[in-house]
């Protein structure tokens, strides 16, 4: 797994961990940052892991308004915390991080949900995300 990748499961634990544990994603940003001062091994993912963290706290209404946009019969509520935490790294990507090419941005969060989550999760998260570059592309 490549840093990029690794840092977005670094990102998408600490969504996952704020979200489960109903905490302050500030806070959890917080406790992470002391474990990567301490665990200088892991330090390769740990920038672009801070910078989609942060993104998304800045981030969130719109992140989340434009997920439930396109999420077609679902809310944030409803979905699974796991998917929640995919499409927001996603999102935070597709939307605030011209670097990473879209289709890179989707199929990392593809074979997240087909590892992590359930087994209709993949299409969801497949479906939602490129409903949104869709849009970002028609409007640019």
């Amino acid at each position: 797994m490549g840093a990029r990748s690794k840092a977005r499961k670094r990102a998408l634990d600490m969504l996952y961990i704020a979200d489960v544990r109903q905490s302050s994603l500030s806070d959890v940003l917080a406790e992470e940052s002391g474990r990567a001062t301490a665990q200088p091994q892991r330090s390769s993912s740990w920038p672009y892991a801070e910078e989609i963290v942060q993104g998304v706290i800045d981030n969130g209404a719109s992140i989340d308004r434009l997920i439930e946009d396109h999420a077609v019969g679902w809310t944030l509520g409803r979905m699974p915390a796991v998917d929640r935490a995919i499409l927001r790294v996603a999102v935070w990507e597709l939307v605030h991080n011209a670097e990473i090419p879209n289709a890179v941005a989707i199929a990392e969060a593809v074979e997240f949900a087909t590892v992590l989550s359930t087994d209709d999760s993949s299409g969801f998260v497949n479906g939602v995300l490129g409903a949104i570059a869709d849009d970002l592309h028609r409007a640019s």
